[in-house]
């Protein structure tokens, strides 16, 4: 029926020949066209004809090397007693231990440094600090010299404890930074800030680094994530209290890849990439604020403020939790 019906459009209608010979010759010229590599209509192209595909920019990858290192000592840690911290330097610098430093004022700090105000010395972190601190001790490092320094609370301050949960400041923060003004100008990596947990009177747990950062010469902040390894490679401990960095060595800046800075603990393969998933995103409880929270002492990051005082075991390891502290942010706010 629908042939009949085309025959007899085509014997009294001229019009239906002409559209349907306009139709091929519009077809046969856009594929003519498209064969030389002119550019035609999508709905003109073949589908077998591959779309042009843009070249993807090369970004240049930058290497710089970071000239800190700060692992803890062997010996007993308390607040008490103090700690043993072994800092290694490629250049002259200077350890400045904070004792008792207040978390919102360092995360201040560190906030300010990527908004401008420059983090490269000594005097620098005093001043932004703000004496929100109980104690500060420093140290002069040459770039050969790999010894252990104690530094310690001075036993006149009576400061036994930082307080329950959640803490409002943290044990130790020690900050290395460049001591000659012409290492500063060409290093890109000025300084390098270690949150350390020393054990008091109310929380046994050993000492450990809770978290690294370097911060760099163009304003910006970078984490020294942790690298974990197999129990049978060579250079790994086999316990985190015990575990030192690795020496000072290249390391790119965030242009190219992600920072890897010391080797801290060996996890199961499980936690590992809970750690990985949960880290920088929303609390695995509410699912609605930010993670902020270090937990101890298996120190997995997985909740909020809101959520860890409800909650007595790791929600990821089932770990007790003892202890608390926050976790300073160090996303770049563009």
């Amino acid at each position: 029926m629908a042939a009949v019906f085309l025959a007899t459009l085509y014997e009294y209608s001229p019009l239906f020949y002409i559209s349907v010979v306009s139709l091929c010759f519009v077809v046969t010229a856009a594929l003519v066209l498209g064969w030389f590599g002119f550019d035609v209509p999508v709905i003109l192209r073949s589908y077998d004809e591959p779309e042009p595909s843009i070249p993807t920019p090369e970004k240049q990858m930058v290497q710089v090397t970071n000239p800190f290192t700060l692992e803890l000592g062997c010996g007993p840690a308390s607040v008490t007693d103090g700690v043993l911290v072994r800092p290694c330097c490629l250049e002259p610098c200077v350890l400045s231990c904070f004792w008792g430093c207040e978390v919102s004022t360092l995360q201040g700090a560190l906030h300010a440094h990527q908004h401008g105000m420059m983090l490269s010395t000594h005097k620098h972190f005093q001043e932004a600090l703000n004496l929100h601190y109980h104690y500060c001790q420093k140290f002069h490092i040459s770039s050969e010299d790999a010894e252990e320094r104690h530094t310690q609370i001075p036993a006149d301050q009576s400061i036994t404890d930082f307080g329950l949960l959640p803490r409002q400041r943290y044990p130790l923060v020690a900050v290395l930074t460049l001591e000659e003004a012409q290492t500063r100008n060409w290093n890109h990596i000025v300084a390098s800030v270690t949150v350390i947990h020393v054990p008091d009177d109310k929380y046994k747990l050993s000492a450990r680094v809770l978290f690294q950062y370097v911060l760099t010469s163009q304003g910006s902040m970078y984490e020294l994530k942790p690298l974990f390894m197999s129990a049978d490679s060579t250079g790994m401990s086999g316990s985190s209290d015990s575990a030192c960095t690795s020496p000072p060595s290249e390391t790119p800046n965030k242009g190219s890849v992600e920072d890897q800075g010391p080797v801290m603990e060996e996890e199961e393969e499980e936690e590992e990439g809970w750690s990985e998933r949960t880290q920088g995103r929303d609390c695995v409880v509410c699912q609605n604020a930010s993670v902020n929270r270090v937990l101890l002492p298996c120190r997995h990051t997985c909740m909020c403020d809101s959520c860890v005082s409800y909650f007595q075991h790791c929600p990821i390891c089932r770990a007790f939790v003892m202890e608390s502290f926050a976790l300073t942010q160090s996303t770049d706010d563009q």
